[in-house]
Order: C-alpha cells, then sequence, then structure tokens
C-alpha cells in the first residue's frame, strides 16, 4: 500500500467511526431508558452513565475529524470500546432484551469478537498506531525504524576535520 492509498483508508475509517460513534452517541440519549438493561449491577449511577457515554461518544466522533483534537478523540474511542464491554458480556450472557436487536448468538458472537477491532480502528485511524501498514507511516514495506547513525564530535578551531581524532 502506497502512503497515499494509507492515508486516504485512515481518512475513510475516521469519517465512517465518526458517523457510527455520532450515531450511536445519539441514540444513548434518546433510548436511555432502553439501555438500562445492559448495564452490570455494579455501575454507579447506570442512567448517568449511559448519558455521559453517549455524550463523549459524539464529543469522539467530532473530535476524529478535527486534526488538533484527533489522537486525543482516537485514544478516547479506544478506550470506550474497552470500558463497554462488560455491558456488552452482560447483553449476551444474561440474554438481555433489547428491542431491534436479537438475543442470538449469531449477534453476540460476532459483537464480542470485534470489540478489538473497534479498539484498533479509533486507534488506526487517529493516527496512534500504524499497524499493519508499518512502522514508517504510509508504507505497507517499510523498514521498521532505526535509530539515527551516531554523528562525530565538532571540530574544536584550528583542527583539521578529516584529521584522524586520537587519544591521549
Amino acid at each position: 500500500m502506497t502512503g497515499q492509498a494509507v492515508e486516504t483508508g485512515r481518512r475513510r475509517l475516521r469519517y465512517g467511526l465518526a458517523a457510527l460513534y455520532a450515531f450511536i452517541g445519539v441514540v444513548h440519549l434518546v433510548a436511555t431508558d432502553a439501555m438500562l438493561p445492559l448495564m452490570p449491577d455494579w455501575v454507579p449511577q447506570p442512567r448517568l452513565v449511559i448519558l455521559a457515554t453517549g455524550l463523549c461518544e459524539i464529543a469522539g466522533a467530532v473530535g476524529l475529524l478535527t486534526g488538533r483534537f484527533r489522537r486525543a478523540a482516537a485514544l478516547g474511542l479506544a478506550l470506550y470500546a474497552v470500558c463497554v464491554y462488560p455491558a456488552n458480556l452482560k447483553h449476551a450472557f444474561d440474554h438481555v432484551a433489547i428491542a431491534g436487536i436479537p438475543d442470538s448468538w449469531w449477534y453476540h458472537g460476532p459483537r464480542l469478537a470485534f470489540q478489538p477491532v473497534f479498539v484498533w480502528a479509533a486507534l488506526w485511524a487517529g493516527g496512534l498506531i500504524d499497524w499493519p501498514f508499518g512502522g514508517d507511516r504510509g508504507s505497507a514495506g517499510a523498514a521498521p525504524r532505526t535509530a539515527r547513525a551516531p554523528q562525530r564530535p565538532p571540530t574544536p578551531p584550528g583542527r583539521d576535520a578529516q584529521a584522524p581524532i586520537r587519544d591521549p
């Protein structure tokens, strides 16, 4: 993949994630009560947490599209994807009924397995990681980044720069 292709893919993923998280954030705000059964019992003030996560999703979506906040938004959305995993597990294992969402392992299995992909997608779209496209941003076959070659110390005044350096 060329550098331009990688950056095009990164930009498209940013737009896709921004649309997805903005939509899900709005759903959290307008259907808060429908999501309450998904919250694990140990979460304090679950209604407030659902509203806060909706706002965070919307803020993350906007942040992904702005250069200044892109990296912070990407990190926030990746952490969000990790933090909501207990609710996804409860939804699957406790067979919590949510209107419009099937209570089937055909739904829950891929959803649970795909969660790490959401973490990666946020980090990659935000420019925090380059894997699997190489260490040199934009080049799939790029060699890993290496340390710079050691530099020769500056030549003292009155000395020939090409003369060998002798230890006293």
